[in-house]
C-alpha cells in the first residue's frame, strides 16, 4: 500500500544529499579516474544505511536509498545499458534562454556541469544486470528492522532517457523509445521482484515541453508524450500498478520556469500511466496554485496523489502548519486516503548538487512529518 486509511504518509522524490567522501569518489568515477571498485561499492552500501537511518529519524514513511549509487537520476543508465557512446548531448532550456546570466548559474552547478549524456550510437541492450539487484539488496538490508516503513527505488523512465540521450542510431523516435523501454524493463522488474515500490522519473512529460520539445505547440507535444506513456506502460507491464509510482516535474533547477506547461494541459495523459501513485511539484511558486485543477478534474479510481509540500530548491524550512494546509487542499478535493505528502523534487539530483544545505534537507523532511501529523489530526480523529 502506497497510502494509508488512518493518516497521511510521508515520502519524497528520490535523491538525497550524499556524503562528501562519496561525492569525491563518484566524481572520480565519472571523470574516468581509476578507482577502487570494491571500496566504492562498500561506501555506497554504508551510505545507503546512513541515509535510511536519517529518513527514519526525520519521520519519513516511504523510504529509499537516496540514489547513492547513481551520478544522477537519469544519466546513470549509460553505465547499465550498452549502446550509448556518441558525442554528448546539448540542452537549451527555453525559459533560461531569455536570462543568460541565470543560465550560467544553472549550468555552472558543480553536479550538472559534470553530467555525461553520450548519444545512442548502437543497438541498446542491458550491460549490467546486477546493478539494480545490488541497489535492492542495499536498501532492503538498510530497512531491515525498520517496522512500519516501506521502501521504494527510483529509475529513469524510457521518456527521460530519450530526453537526455540523443538518438543517432534508430530510424525513428518510436523505435528508439521502445528500444529503451525493452532494455529498462530488466531494472524495473528487478525492483518489483525485490518487493519494493518502483518509481519511474518522468520529467519528460512536463520539463520536456520547454527542452526536448520546445519547437512543438501544446497539441503536438501532447501527441508526443502519449507515445512516452505507451512506452512507460509497455516497459512496466510486468509490475503491478499498486507497486508502481511515477514522478512528474518541470525541472529541478532554480530558474524562471515561465515556460512550464500547465498541469492542466497534460494531467489526462499522465493519468493514463499504469502507476497507481503520481508524485508532482506542488509547492514552488510556479505550480502551488494548481491544486484547484482537481475542483474540475476527477482523480481516477485507484490513483493516489503525492503533491510536493516541500520546495526542493529553497533553504526555507516550511512551517508544519503550511504543510498541513497544503495537504488539506488536496484531501478536501480528492479524499484524504488518496493523498501522500512528498517533495517537489530531489535534493541531490546530480552528484554534488547543493542548492539546499544538507542539514536543512533533514529539517525540511522533519517539518513535513510534523505537518502530516497536524493534517492527520484534522482529518482523522483517531490520529489525535
Amino acid at each position: 500500500m502506497q497510502h494509508s486509511t488512518e493518516r497521511f504518509l510521508t515520502t519524497h522524490t528520490g535523491s538525497l544529499p550524499r556524503p562528501a567522501d562519496l561525492i569525491r569518489m563518484m566524481y572520480a568515477k565519472e571523470e574516468d579516474v581509476p578507482i577502487d571498485k570494491p571500496a566504492l561499492a562498500a561506501r555506497i552500501k554504508s551510505a545507503v544505511a546512513e541515509v535510511v537511518e536519517k529518513q527514519i529519524k526525520a519521520g519519513v514513511d516511504i523510504i529509499n536509498d537516496g540514489e547513492m549509487s547513481k551520478p544522477s537520476y537519469a544519466t546513470y543508465v549509460k553505465d547499465r545499458l550498452a549502446g550509448f557512446g556518441g558525442t554528448g548531448n546539448t540542452f537549451v532550456y527555453q525559459d533560461l534562454a531569455e536570462f543568460p546570466a541565470m543560465a550560467k548559474r544553472v549550468f555552472g552547478d558543480p553536479g550538472r556541469s559534470r553530467r555525461k549524456t553520450p548519444a545512442c550510437n548502437a543497438a541498446i541492450s542491458v550491460r549490467d544486470k546486477q546493478a539494480p539487484v545490488v541497489d535492492t539488496d542495499n536498501l532492503k538490508s538498510a530497512l531491515a528492522g525498520a517496522k512500519g516503513k516501506l521502501g521504494f527505488l527510483s529509475a529513469a523512465s524510457p521518456g527521460v532517457v530519450s530526453l537526455f540521450f540523443r538518438n543517432d542510431h534508430y530510424p525513428s523516435f518510436e523505435k528508439y523509445i521502445f528500444a529503451i523501454a525493452e532494455a529498462m524493463r530488466h531494472e524495473y522488474e528487478a525492483v518489483a521482484k525485490a518487493g519494493l515500490i518502483l518509481q519511474l522519473d518522468c520529467p519528460d512529460l512536463a520539463m520536456g515541453r520547454h527542452i526536448q520539445y520546445a519547437d512543438l505547440d501544446v497539441k503536438e507535444f501532447r501527441k508526443r508524450i502519449e507515445l512516452h506513456i505507451e512506452a512507460f506502460n509497455h516497459a512496466t507491464a510486468g509490475v503491478k500498478p499498486e507497486q508502481l509510482r511515477m514522478h512528474v516535474c518541470w525541472g529541478n533547477y532554480e530558474g524562471p520556469h515561465h515556460c512550464d506547461v500547465p498541469l492542466a494541459d497534460i494531467v489526462d495523459i499522465v493519468f493514463k500511466a499504469r502507476a497507481s501513485a503520481i508524485s508532482f511539484e506542488a509547492a514552488n511558486p510556479r505550480h502551488a496554485h494548481e491544486y484547484t485543477l482537481f475542483e474540475k478534474v476527477k482523480l481516477p479510481e485507484g490513483k493516489v496523489l503525492i503533491p510536493g509540500v516541500l520546495e526542493s530548491k529553497s533553504n526555507f524550512i516550511e512551517h508544519p502548519e503550511l504543510i498541513a494546509q497544503r495537504l488539506a487542499r488536496y484531501a478536501n478535493l480528492v479524499g484524504r486516503e488518496n493523498v501522500v505528502a512528498g517533495s517537489d523534487c530531489g535534493y541531490g539530483t546530480w552528484v554534488g548538487q547543493a542548492a539546499v544545505d544538507p542539514d536543512i534537507v533533514w529539517a525540511k523532511l522533519a517539518a513535513m512529518a510534523e505537518g502530516a501529523r497536524l493534517a492527520s489530526r484534522q482529518f482523522w480523529k483517531s490520529a489525535a
